[in-house]
């Protein structure tokens, strides 16, 4: 199972569909994935070592290096395939390599 985190400026509403839409499209592409989504202030260096891929609406500057793959998830939102199709592509692209 690959964890994912997601996260969004006040963790309610846009990293809960980037949640959803990551869930869904990596089932269809016959991936097992874990998604939690979070608010950005309450990400710390232990909660990020705990997931494989970082997915935040977009780059966000740590006091802490992050480690792990990150996939800036906003074109998710659009819902439109010209733009999210790139992002579900670079997801699978890194659980590929974690596998």
């Amino acid at each position: 199972m690959i964890k994912i985190l997601a996260a969004c400026g006040a963790g309610i509403n846009s990293s809960h569909q980037i949640k959803t839409a990551i869930e869904n499209e990596m089932k269809e592409r016959g991936h097992k994935v874990q998604v939690d989504a979070v608010v950005v202030k309450d990400i710390n260096k232990e909660m990020m070592d705990k997931y494989d891929i970082f997915t935040p609406i977009s780059h966000t500057k740590f006091s802490f290096d992050v480690n792990i793959p990150e996939v800036e998830a906003g074109p998710i939102l659009y819902r439109m395939p010209a733009m999210s199709k790139p992002v579900f592509d670079q997801i699978e692209e890194e659980i590929k390599k974690l596998s």
